[in-house]
Formats: structure tokens, C-alpha cells, sequence
């Protein structure tokens, strides 16, 4: 499975938001940030400001904050808000044509899967990824290496390097 940079861009920009605390930050400044689309970060800030995730100010000094507080965002409803389709593979359409589909078994392991994920995104919240917004310098080469399931802390960072390291 993997996020939509719908999901990907809400989630950086509630974490961006959040570690500015009070202040409002602008969208420029999640663009200069992350490097992302001003029109497509546009739409996200539009959706999490109508969903209550954001307080949007319009005009000359405005800008955005969290709508509130990161302990009441929980992930796994932001993650259900942001992804349009949770159909891992085609037979789990209404117009599925995949001809083994009345007698095929991988249904049941890829939802039970899928609600692992959702369920594992249900015992987090925003302010269980927070972080000081210092961590949002950008370095020469930034990279953010994910941690595979069988891999600890150590091996990741011997095969991925840490952010800055060639």
C-alpha cells in the first residue's frame, strides 16, 4: 500500500503547523520547507481547514495554525479523510473483472491487513510525531530512511546513512 501525496502533503503540513505552536505559518513557507506544489498544498490546506484540522486567516497577515490541539488529531482519521480509495487490488471494485475472484482467498489477508494499518494509525496522534520546529532546516542531502519490518534502528542506519550523511 502506499499514500497518496494527497496524505503525505497533510500530513507534513499539520506536522509543520505544529511545531510552530501559536504562530501562523503561511503556505509559502510549508512550500520553501518541504519543496512541494503550492496548488496541490493549496487544495490540502483548503481540506484540513474545512475538516477543523487548520484555523485559516485570509489577508496581508494571515496564515494558518492548527484548528486543534495535536492530541485530539488522530491518524488514522486523517489518513481515512485524505486517501480517496482503500481498494488494494482491482477485484475490490464494483466492476472487479477478475475472473477468479468468486473462488479466490486473498481478500481475506489484504483486508485483514489494511485493518492492521488503519488500526495501528488509530493509536497515534499528531502529538506523537511532533518534533521542534528546528528539525525543519533543511540539510545539503536530506533523506528520511523508513525503517523495514524486520530492520531495528541500527541496521537502517547502516544501510540508509542519517539525514546530512552522504
Amino acid at each position: 500500500m502506499r499514500l497518496t501525496r494527497f496524505t503525505d502533503y497533510a500530513l507534513r503540513t499539520l506536522l509543520f503547523t505544529a511545531a510552530h505552536g501559536e504562530r501562523q505559518v503561511t503556505i509559502a513557507e510549508i512550500q520553501t520547507a518541504f519543496q512541494l506544489s503550492k496548488g496541490h498544498l493549496m487544495k490540502v490546506v483548503q481540506l484540513l481547514a474545512a475538516e477543523g484540522y487548520l484555523k485559516a486567516t485570509r489577508g496581508r497577515s494571515g496564515g494558518i495554525r492548527l484548528g486543534m490541539a495535536p492530541e485530539k488529531i488522530n491518524l488514522g482519521a486523517l489518513v481515512r479523510l485524505t486517501e480517496p480509495d482503500f481498494r488494494l487490488v482491482e477485484c475490490f471494485g464494483d466492476n472487479g473483472t477478475c475472473f477468479i475472484s468468486a473462488f479466490c482467498q486473498l481478500p481475506g489477508p489484504l483486508n485483514a491487513a489494511l485493518d492492521a494499518f488503519l488500526a495501528t494509525l488509530d493509536k497515534h496522534t499528531l502529538a506523537d510525531m511532533m518534533f521542534a520546529k528546528h528539525g525543519f532546516q533543511r540539510t545539503e542531502k536530506t533523506t528520511f530512511p523508513l525503517r523495514g519490518p524486520n530492520l531495528s534502528a541500527a541496521q537502517t542506519k547502516a544501510r540508509h546513512g542519517t539525514i546530512g550523511e552522504p
